[in-house]
């Protein structure tokens, strides 16, 4: 089963429909002020179940239990590696692919000295 992850503005009838048609678990978070829709379709029982839990569990604990949180992640480290640069040098593929395995390396050099060093005491 595919399973996709979308911001709040994806939260509509149309697209909770496609996911549903294509048999996907869409993880798409129920807008503030959501409202139960009425059941007459799957994709409206998989939205009116993330909104259920959403409010049960509150919205930042339904993140990472719906695997939500991952996506600002990643989205988080892709605008880190566009800051680097916005385009290509190289015209080859492989070379292309080299660059940005230079840029990640790079990238993940300033993470790790911006991470905190944590030792047990006692």
């Amino acid at each position: 089963m595919l399973c996709r992850a979308v911001d709040g503005a994806y939260d509509t009838r149309k697209c909770h429909e496609a996911s549903a048609a294509r048999g996907a678990a869409a993880v798409i978070p129920p807008r503030k002020n959501a409202k139960p829709w009425t059941p007459t379709s799957p994709g409206a029982v998989e939205r009116n179940e993330a909104l259920r839990v959403s409010k049960y569990l509150g919205r930042a604990i339904w993140r990472r239990w719906s695997g939500y949180h991952r996506r600002s992640r990643v989205e988080s480290r892709m605008n880190g590696i566009k800051l680097l640069s916005q385009s290509l040098m190289a015209r080859d593929f492989d070379r292309q692919v080299a660059e940005l395995q230079a840029r990640i390396a790079v990238l993940n050099g300033y993470t790790t000295l911006g991470r905190p060093v944590t030792v047990a005491v006692g």
